[in-house]
């Protein structure tokens, strides 16, 4: 039987350290077998937890992950996952720390700011479209685990003998890390319109073209009418790589002067 998927939203619903934050802290920095309560031994690892955490987000968004929806994933009941946290605000912010982390071994070395930069921009783009509901956290303060600080730690690794300041160093984070977060979010939500609205893109443009064929003969919007109409149809990937490389050069730009 095919799983109906829920339309997921990207404005922000939750935030980090929404639980007890002194016990997240406690979760992120521990073992698996400290953070267990103590009792019978564990037939599962916060590991699994983790996974089924980001399983139902996922499938179900963050309005269907709940402790009760988690359980019926691993296949315990709600009271036994509590044994392996406390509740959804601490269990939300182990699955961003676990998504935070790095990915594989860099491809990069010191100085490779450029090659560190790129594999950046196109793991958080692949982040974000394969787990959408991340967007809609607010992470304006991050919790910082073991795992995102090892990420952060391999990238700044990037900037070693390029000179630059610290100031700078975390600007370019900033600005790039924008950047494709909100190339990404634009990207989601287009994805996303044409089921939330129930008009299928299709629809939605042919009822406009009526309407932009007039205003585009009366030459009111000479420039807009000269565009190639296939111009909207480059793949986002594609948009973001374009901006990114146009930012790289920028930065680099800036580093000889």
């Amino acid at each position: 039987m095919a799983m109906r998927m829920r339309p997921r939203r990207i404005m922000a619903t939750d935030h980090v350290g929404s639980g007890d934050l002194i016990r997240t802290l406690g979760l992120l920095w521990s073992d698996d077998e400290a953070a267990v309560k103590p009792g019978p031994k564990p037939k599962l690892t916060q590991e699994k937890v983790v996974t089924a955490g980001i399983t139902v987000a996922d499938r179900d968004g963050l309005e269907g992950l709940t402790m009760r929806a988690v359980a019926e994933e691993l296949g315990i009941s709600t009271m036994a996952l509590y044994r392996y946290v406390p509740g959804k605000g601490e269990l939300l912010d182990l699955m961003l720390e676990r998504l935070n982390g790095p990915v594989g071994e860099p491809a990069w070395g010191p100085g490779e700011w450029r090659n560190a930069m790129e594999s950046m921009a196109e793991g958080m783009w692949r982040l974000y479209l394969d787990h959408p509901w991340f967007l809609q956290v607010n992470q304006a303060r991050p919790l910082l685990g073991p795992r995102s600080l090892e990420g952060l730690d391999i990238i700044l690794r990037a900037f070693d003998e390029l000179g630059i300041s610290d100031v700078e160093k975390v600007g370019m984070l900033t600005a790039v890390s924008h950047y494709v977060g909100g190339l990404a979010r634009e990207t989601i939500l287009q994805q996303q319109a044409a089921t939330q609205s129930g008009v299928t893109d299709e629809e939605f443009w042919s009822a406009q073209e009526p309407y932009l064929a007039k205003a585009f003969s009366d030459g009111r919007f000479p420039h807009v009418a000269a565009l190639d109409p296939h111009c909207w149809e480059t793949p986002p990937i594609e948009s973001m790589r374009f901006g990114l490389e146009a930012m790289l050069d920028g930065f680099e730009q800036r580093f000889r002067t």
